[in-house]
């Protein structure tokens, strides 16, 4: 039985067997602009989590044999978006993230950083799945048999494999930290899935992370006043918490035609 665990749409648990819903948890948060504004969602609830849950499997195989590996890009400001803006002007040569069937991977592919960073979130548990594993390339995963999710490893891995500008995806201030302090400033580190973050962590991700994605975090959001250098995104804001996150975010607006933000037109509820 292939079993995938996911904390997504309002920080809600939700659990995927055999390609099928079988659990969804109670939402932290309720509501969220991106959510409304791409797929009309006005309230997280059972009903509406598990539709929207149900079309990931449906239409691009989320979780299953048949998952899609490339996409373009969807958000402006995402993550992913960022990441794979970066490895398209070689800013940076490798991605490391976690995506449902490989785990941890490594990736030097936009389009699949897109298709696998870019259609899901908050992966807290996978297994391995075949197609996915054979697309991207077993080589690249950190562990292809127990499908890890070990950003430090990840990060590890990448340079062993000749990587010299390594970004990474980390949801804890202690990756975080541990990966700044072990590679120092060649890993640009991308802070996700933030919503829940304390303010001790909130300032901890400031001082080891150069891009910042708000999600429904108000400490974050607090933090963001006095510490980051720029703001990209008036929805769900992603900060510059160094210069060479700046570097990255400036790219990405300059390519949109976009200037920065300096507020916010929505936003999620509640705040965590």
């Amino acid at each position: 039985m292939a079993r995938h665990v996911m904390e997504a749409l309002g920080m809600t648990r939700v659990v995927i067997e055999d390609g099928k819903v079988v659990e969804i948890g109670e939402p932290r948060v309720k509501f969220c602009p991106l959510f409304k504004k791409y797929r009309n969602i006005d309230e997280f609830n059972e009903s509406t989590i598990r539709e929207n849950m149900e079309y990931r499997i449906s239409h691009f195989g989320m979780c299953t044999e048949s998952r899609q590996v490339r996409m373009n890009d969807f958000l402006s400001f995402g993550i992913s978006e960022l990441l794979s803006m970066a490895l398209q002007k070689n800013i940076l040569d490798s991605a490391v993230i976690a995506a449902d069937g490989t785990g941890t991977c490594v990736v030097d592919d936009p389009e699949v950083v897109q298709g696998l960073g870019g259609r899901i979130s908050g992966i807290v548990e996978t297994e391995p799945i075949g197609s996915v594993l054979d697309a991207i390339g077993r080589e690249r995963v950190l562990d292809p048999v127990r499908t890890t999710i070990d950003q430090f490893g990840g990060v590890s891995k990448a340079f062993a494999m000749g990587c010299n500008k390594v970004g990474v995806t980390i949801t804890k201030a202690d990756d975080a930290e541990l990966i700044r302090n072990a590679f120092g400033w060649n890993v640009a580190i991308f802070a996700v899935h933030t919503t829940g973050t304390s303010m001790k962590d909130a300032l901890r991700l400031f001082e080891f992370c150069d891009v910042i994605t708000a999600c429904a975090s108000e400490c974050i959001r607090n933090v963001a006043k006095d510490r980051a250098l720029l703001q990209a995104g008036t929805k769900i804001p992603v900060y510059a918490s160094s210069e060479f996150g700046k570097e990255i975010i400036l790219s990405k607006l300059k390519d949109l035609g976009k200037e920065p933000a300096t507020n916010e037109d929505s936003q999620p509820y509640p705040l965590n």
